[in-house]
């Protein structure tokens, strides 16, 4: 009987919740699966789990932002698709060196997504109308400081369209 009703209740939750948040929850996951790797260094198989599960998220990205269907302006794809471009640079190198530093920028990245796309900018704040576009940053500079802000805009984003 409790099983059922964990499957109700899971059934429930996927049913309820909006592509937006569904999007925001697995970026959360990842993240929280990259710092659990990066916690547990000699887990090896932690750790190239993580960064792989990552790169599968990414690579779902890329082939949503490339559909005819995907309603999002082009220059916000491109920032996307760049971002996702280094997220698979930072993949490959973390896999091939196993370093746990490595994984900083991912879980920076994945967060910023996720808060960007839950509506939650971290400061109590949610994006609104008047907050929903951060200014175009150089794709480099954000990718090189880690973060996603102003490559994402703030509370409007969705792979869905």
């Amino acid at each position: 009987m409790a099983k059922s009703a964990l499957e109700a209740y899971t059934t429930v939750q996927k049913t309820s919740q909006s592509p937006r948040e569904i999007e925001a929850r697995a970026f959360f996951k990842a993240a929280s699966m990259l710092r659990e790797a990066k916690e547990n260094q000699g887990d090896r198989a932690l750790y190239r789990n993580a960064v792989r599960l990552n790169a599968v998220l990414w690579t779902i990205m890329q082939a949503d932002v490339t559909t005819p269907e995907n309603t999002l302006p082009d220059e916000l794809k491109a920032n996307i698709l760049s971002l996702s471009l280094f997220v698979d640079r930072q993949s490959v190198d973390a896999l091939a060196t196993l370093d746990p530093s490595k994984l900083d920028v991912l879980i920076s990245i994945d967060e910023n997504i996720a808060l960007g796309l839950s509506g939650d900018l971290g400061d109590g704040a949610t994006a609104g109308p008047s907050r929903n576009r951060a200014p175009a940053a150089n794709t480099e500079e954000a990718s090189a400081s880690g973060s996603a802000a102003g490559v994402m805009p703030a509370g409007s984003f969705s792979i869905s369209g």
